[in-house]
């Protein structure tokens, strides 16, 4: 899943065959009906409009092809006891007591909210800053699936996160990987595991499934509410802000009250201030 950056083995020759026919067959009933309906043979506009859709349809049944086989992987790590799971309460012992070492692995956006107290930072994925052919369908597919909602960037696979983690930490370590809700950190331990690294602890279900006092907390933010963001944030409609509203009371709840009613006046500000510059330039073209 490129959405969250998962960077896997390519698929195999028949799946490329059978998403190649289906774009082709996309392709063509696209092209067929939108000539059919404007009359006309289709431009060099559209069909590069129809070459873009279709190229990121195939692009996300590469990545749901991807995600599932990577899933089977992941899960025979655990399975197998080569990478061993930790609520978040059994990792704070574990950094407390025996001074574990915790990477987080989480892209700077979450990070940067809040972060265990001595622990490493080294993302395995991380936000994709540039911005070309190669990377728009991606950045386009990733807001489409929601990323305007959940504010989710486009993440990608960060190529130094080995050489990194070969620096600061010897083969025969214990390490705790955690993420913000536990997938991206069973990534790394396969990356960790296949490098040699056998002494692999993963925190299941991630920092979000992190009570306060699990972990001594660093940063502005709760664990809880370092992977939201988007206009789900703004609205105070995401799950842990819901459950943080049912504790705090009405006074919380008004905040995110009061910005969905500023939300509906803007809107209707616009629309009105749309109309009258319609009539302001309907007067000009009059006169």
């Amino acid at each position: 899943m490129d959405a969250l950056g998962i960077v896997l083995s390519p698929l195999t020759l028949s799946s490329s065959h059978y998403n190649q026919e289906l774009t082709s067959r996309h392709c063509c009933c696209f092209i067929s009906s939108l000539s059919s309906s404007l009359k006309l043979r289709p431009s060099i506009h559209n069909l590069r409009a129809v070459r873009m859709q279709a190229d990121s349809e195939d692009f996300e049944l590469k990545q749901a092809k991807d995600m599932a086989a990577a899933r089977k992987r992941w899960e025979a790590l655990v399975r197998e006891g080569k990478v061993k799971p930790l609520t978040p309460k059994e990792a704070g012992y574990a950094v407390q007591l025996s001074n574990t070492t915790l990477l987080d692995v989480r892209p700077a956006t979450e990070h940067q909210k809040a972060w265990v107290k001595g622990s490493t930072w080294i993302p395995v994925f991380d936000v994709e800053s540039t911005f070309n052919v190669g990377t728009l369908p991606k950045k386009v597919s990733n807001f489409m699936m929601g990323g305007w909602w959940s504010g989710v960037p486009t993440l990608s696979y960060n190529t130094q996160f080995l050489s990194e983690a070969e620096k600061k930490f010897s083969k025969d370590k214990d390490l705790i990987l955690a993420c913000q809700k536990g997938l991206r950190s069973l990534a790394a331990c396969e990356i960790l595991y296949n490098a040699g690294y056998r002494n692999l602890f993963w925190v299941q279900g991630g920092l979000e499934a992190a009570e306060e006092e699990d972990l001594e907390r660093e940063g502005p933010q709760p664990f809880k509410f370092a992977g939201i963001g988007g206009l789900s944030e703004f609205l105070g409609w995401t799950d842990q802000q819901r459950a943080a509203a049912a504790k705090e009371g009405w006074a919380y709840r008004l905040v995110f009250s009061a910005r969905l009613v500023g939300i509906f006046i803007a809107a209707d500000a616009l629309f009105i201030g749309a109309q009258q510059v319609g009539r302001y330039l309907q007067d000009i073209r009059s006169n």
